[in-house]
């Protein structure tokens, strides 16, 4: 009986939401477990498009048995004995099997031609001569039972590393799992993991133990059994296969009578197929109540230690706008070079040459005369002065941040090996120029409207706006606290000279306007040198932060449509 269609329906709806929220998904940071996440993510979506999807669409879809096994297990052997004709290759030389085989009685054939499982691979009538593992061989045998098809796959040990994982990829798309091991093999670690991991999955599972000698054979399937019963399977379905002679690639028919018996069965009892078909699946959606959330875990793990890696910028950054603060304020910007042309352009009287008396009744005027040499060199100094404390500050920003980065773990240090991020970026000094400069107009723009006419001082004293700005900006730099000033006991003149001009609450007002602005602009600096790390991290391939959110919700919907 096919699954009624709302069921159909809401399940498919739930599961494709599922499989959007894995496809999308970026694991780009080589932190702890990210090669089993990434590889749980491919497993997952694999899953999904290979066998659970179509599974739900197809309900009444034949029963696919995939045929697995170690190298030289006799899996080959074994599909085409079932068979009862060569589909698939069979030798000495291994790894043998190429080429997965799907083997089915001609009335499904139709099924397995569509391309909705194993929908990535290519359907051939016969394997390349290179035996690629994109193609997928259909054959056909009226010996097969129908609605039961076996799927020979390459070793799950092979020594290609590509085989056994399409082996794997063909365990995912499977309803029952026929586990084909040798008397020589069956307590080898390869085996005990395939066995756990259909443990796990919930598959339903049937063991075929081949190659046994006759004389051994209870003492080793005596041990075999107890095995699987310590293990949790000793319910499993076995059969033995005694060692014979392989002809033309085959068995003797005796020796699968026990195993093609169960196929058959299989076949004519619906409900048995039914229950076989639904338990896998079962197990399959059961398991992503496990592997989905651990999947998120891991996109949050990513997520956090991205927030991690930003903090580094921000707290390497924020160390340096504190840095310019300080050096902006207590008066030590303003010393070599800086200090020299000042104590020039203050002493040699070209300060007093900007403030002169007006000739009462006559209205003022804007000076007319060109500023002094000494005022220029002043205010190139000054400019000079401040552009490198900015660009030491960002210089030392940049190292600390790949210095942070390098701490961790070497996630952050892969990051930050050859991105250029230990220095600042080429347009960095260019743009602390253009910073600057416009900073400084900007302060003359606040002592142009900073209301100096309402003053009475105004009626009688006429200033230079640049020169008033400049001296201004020594006075908010810090020259009063610096140890030079009160040394020469000039630390006041700046703002004594400002206040009388200016007025208290306006020198106050245009001061914390003045610093504000300058901070800011600072700012955008860095936030424009901020943004290299940023694109770094974002081509990393950093999940984004509502990625674990959106597959709890696709697993929580999947239960409700369940």
């Amino acid at each position: 009986m096919p699954l009624p269609k709302p069921v159909s329906r809401a399940l498919t709806v739930a599961l494709s939401n599922l499989k959007d929220s894995v496809t999308g998904l970026r694991l780009g940071l080589d932190v702890p477990g990210v090669q089993e996440a990434r590889k749980a993510q491919v497993d997952i979506l694999a899953q999904l498009e290979d066998y659970v999807i179509p599974r739900v669409h197809m309900s009444t879809a034949p029963a696919l048995v995939v045929v697995v096994g170690s190298t030289g297990a006799g899996k080959s052997t074994l599909v085409n004995t079932l068979a009862a004709a060569k589909v698939s290759a069979t030798g000495v030389r291994r790894p043998t099997t190429g080429t997965p085989v799907l083997a089915c009685h001609p009335d499904d054939r139709e099924w397995f031609a569509k391309g909705d499982v194993l929908g990535a691979m290519i359907r051939v009538d016969r394997p390349g001569p290179d035996g690629t593992l994109d193609q997928l061989v259909l054959a056909s045998s009226e010996r097969l039972p129908p609605g039961v098809a076996l799927l020979d796959t390459p070793d799950i040990d092979s020594v290609v590393e590509t085989h056994h994982e399409i082996a794997h990829r063909m365990l995912d798309a499977a309803d029952l799992w026929v586990f084909v091991t040798t008397a020589t093999r069956y307590a080898d670690a390869p085996a005990w993991n395939l066995l756990r991991l259909a443990k796990e999955r919930g598959a339903r599972l049937a063991i075929v133990l081949s190659r046994v000698p006759e004389r051994s054979r209870e003492v080793i399937d005596k041990h075999f059994h107890r095995m699987l019963q310590e293990y949790g399977l000793g319910d499993v379905e076995r059969f033995v296969i005694n060692e014979s002679t392989v002809t033309a690639g085959r068995l003797p028919e005796g020796d699968v009578a026990d195993l093609r018996m169960w196929l058959t069965e299989l076949s004519v009892d619906d409900q048995r197929r039914s229950q076989a078909v639904d338990a896998t699946l079962d197990g399959v959606l059961n398991s992503f109540r496990g592997r989905i959330p651990a999947l998120a875990r891991h996109l949050e793990a990513q997520v956090a230690f991205r927030a991690e890696l930003r903090t580094d910028v921000d707290a390497a950054y924020m160390g340096a706008m504190a840095e310019i603060d300080q050096a902006t304020s207590d008066g030590s910007l303003l010393r070599g070079e800086v200090l020299a042309r000042w104590q020039d352009f203050a002493g040699s009287g070209d300060l007093m040459k900007t403030l002169h008396l007006r000739r009462p009744g006559r209205l003022a005027t804007k000076t007319t005369q060109q500023a002094p040499a000494r005022l220029r060199a002043f205010k190139a100094a000054l400019r000079s002065g401040l552009e490198s404390v900015i660009v030491s500050a960002g210089q030392r920003a940049a190292e600390e941040v790949v210095a942070r980065w390098r701490q961790r773990d070497g996630v952050g240090d892969g990051l930050a090996t050859g991105q250029g991020l230990g220095r600042p970026s080429d347009e960095f000094v260019r743009r602390v120029g253009r910073t600057v400069g416009a900073w400084q107009e900007h302060v003359v723009a606040l002592i142009r409207s900073g209301a100096v006419t309402k003053r009475s001082v105004a009626k009688v004293v006429a200033f230079d706006e640049e020169s008033l700005a400049l001296v201004f900006m020594i006075g908010l730099l810090g020259y009063g606290s610096s140890d030079v000033a009160a040394s020469s006991g000039t630390g006041t003149l700046p703002e004594r000279l400002l206040r009388g001009v200016l007025g208290a609450d306006s020198l106050r007002n245009i001061g914390t306007r003045a610093r504000s602005d300058l901070r800011a602009r600072i700012s955008v600096l860095f936030d424009e040198e901020t943004l290299r790390y940023v694109q770094v991290l974002d081509e990393a391939g950093i999940p984004d932060e509502a990625a674990a959110k959106r597959l709890y919700q696709a697993t929580y919907n999947l239960e409700v449509a369940r």
